[in-house]
């Protein structure tokens, strides 16, 4: 117990344990041990850092602050983050068995994300209004909401804690963030990059827990006044029940269930690449995967074998190799899981073509295989459910339409792929998906400028691009007598 990294939260400037003292310790996928000590927040810890965030958004030097001065303090946390991306990619590596290749570059790449959000703050205004009133100057003004509670899961964390506080911060909010109680400790250390940054106290705190309390507390709180979660439908619908107390305004990214379409006419090679690329990159543990392969009958069976034989070739090994091309899952539930669900799956007439278990040559970690499952319809819990793994159900089409009936037949709608080279049909088929993503010929493009988000139960609510900013804004409307006119008597007709 005593190697074991000892975190604490920051909370209004300050390193402090919970009230209650209790921890819990945060395990290495890759070996199955513990590595660090996560202090448990109770509900009072929550309230301490909600009231700090309040303080410092209604008094001391945030308060004060102008937006071109907010804007210089997120150009100074990008820069500091740049500087520590190698240290926050080990930490993630560490608790979530993401490879270190990927989270060092992600690391890297969410410093353009505050860099951007940098240069919007000051942009970020209210209207004159050609008001149909005579002597009457009308204007609206946009102000920040208030104390932003941020609550993130264990997977692509440095990523999802850029697109939530970026925009609030540049609006002029405060935040209390949430991290998943699977894998804390990369927020706790990008604290200490915030702190370094020279942020003033109070405007970002950071707590750990389970989500009751600590989520549960946070999201009800009386001081919050705008939820961002990004987690799974059931936890969700907790959220908006919990806002309910203090009719804080919630937006949701809740995942999905990712249709690929390849059609025929499809640039096979690219197609297949981009097929490994949206299921198996980041063990497939990722809101966006390509989960749900939809292939034309024409060439299902030859892209099925071409799929089969590239994911054999996957390294799968230690996330901190440079050699390795995928790592284990985050959790042993999840592992679990979809070991059960290939097994239902196959026992309701699916075939298994690749993976389902554990590869043989690694004794310790929750590593899972590539693992092909090839479906005959859509009702299995497979192709209907979230894996969150390397797990991709392939399904065929015969047309266009029953393409497009297949991919928007699922509960969610956050992305989706299209593989063709006919404009026509990419722009048909994009305008008739359910989905708040189409990519087209690539998959998991992201960008700073991009908004992101989904429809149906993959939630509401816009991260990144312009339109997230003002997400976290408000409008006032001002109206101003310019007549040198008394008003008149309001009992005298006019």
């Amino acid at each position: 117990m005593t190697d074991l990294k000892k975190y604490q939260m920051y909370i209004d400037g300050q390193w402090v344990n919970s009230e209650s003292e209790k921890t819990f310790e945060s395990f290495n996928p890759a070996t199955e041990e513990p590595w660090a000590i996560i202090p448990e927040a109770g509900a009072n810890d929550v309230d301490r850092a909600v009231k700090a965030a309040h303080r410092a958004f209604t008094e001391g030097p945030w308060a004060n602050m102008t937006a071109t001065e907010r804007g210089k303090l997120l150009r100074r946390l990008a820069e500091v983050l740049a500087e520590h991306s190698e240290m926050l990619g080990r930490a993630e590596t560490t608790d979530t068995g993401k490879l270190l290749k990927e989270t060092q570059w992600q690391a890297r790449y969410i410093a353009d994300y505050f860099q951007y959000y940098a240069g919007l703050a000051d942009k970020v205004h209210g209207d004159t209004l050609p008001i149909d009133k005579p002597n009457m100057w009308t204007m609206t003004v946009r102000e920040p909401l208030g104390v932003v509670a941020a609550i993130v899961p264990w997977n692509s964390q440095l990523f999802l804690v850029a697109v939530k506080i970026g925009p609030a911060l540049a609006a002029g909010n405060t935040v209390v963030l949430k991290a998943s109680e699977h894998a804390s400790a990369p927020m706790l250390e990008f604290a200490k990059i915030f702190e370094e940054a020279g942020f003033p106290a109070g405007v970002m705190n950071i707590v750990t827990g389970y989500g009751d309390p600590c989520a549960k507390a946070l999201t009800s709180h009386p001081l919050v006044a705008r939820v961002s979660f990004t987690g799974g439908p059931e936890t969700a619908r907790d959220v908006v029940r919990n806002s309910a107390e203090n009719l804080a305004q919630v937006s949701l990214e809740l995942g999905g269930k990712s249709p690929m379409i390849v059609f025929e006419d499809a640039d096979l090679e690219s197609a297949t690449n981009g097929v490994l690329l949206s299921i198996f990159s980041a063990s497939g543990q990722s809101c966006v995967a390509g989960s749900r392969l939809l292939l034309h009958e024409s060439i299902h069976d030859k892209i099925l074998s071409q799929i089969a034989k590239r994911a054999q070739e996957i390294r799968i090994g230690d996330p901190l190799e440079e050699t390795s091309q995928m790592g284990p899952l985050a959790t042993l539930a999840q592992l679990n899981n979809i070991k059960s669900t290939v097994v239902d799956a196959t026992a309701n007439g699916a075939t298994l073509i690749y993976g389902g278990g554990q590869p043989a040559h690694l004794a310790k970690g929750w590593y899972c295989e590539p693992t092909i499952v090839d479906c005959p319809n859509q009702n299995l819990g497979i192709v209907q459910r979230e894996m969150f793994g390397p797990v991709v159900s392939v399904l065929r089409f015969r047309d266009e339409a029953e393409a497009i009936k297949l991919a928007n037949d699922t509960r969610y709608g956050l992305a989706s792929g299209v593989f063709t080279t006919n404009i026509g049909r990419a722009l048909r088929v994009t305008n008739s998906l359910r989905a708040g993503i189409v990519w087209v010929n690539t998959y998991r493009m992201v960008s700073p400028m991009a908004p992101f988000g989904g429809y149906k139960d993959s939630g509401y609510g816009r991260e990144s691009g312009l339109e997230a900013i003002y997400d976290y804004t408000r409008s006032k409307t001002v109206w101003l007598n310019t007549s040198p006119d008394p008003i008149a008597d309001p009992f005298v007709m006019q």
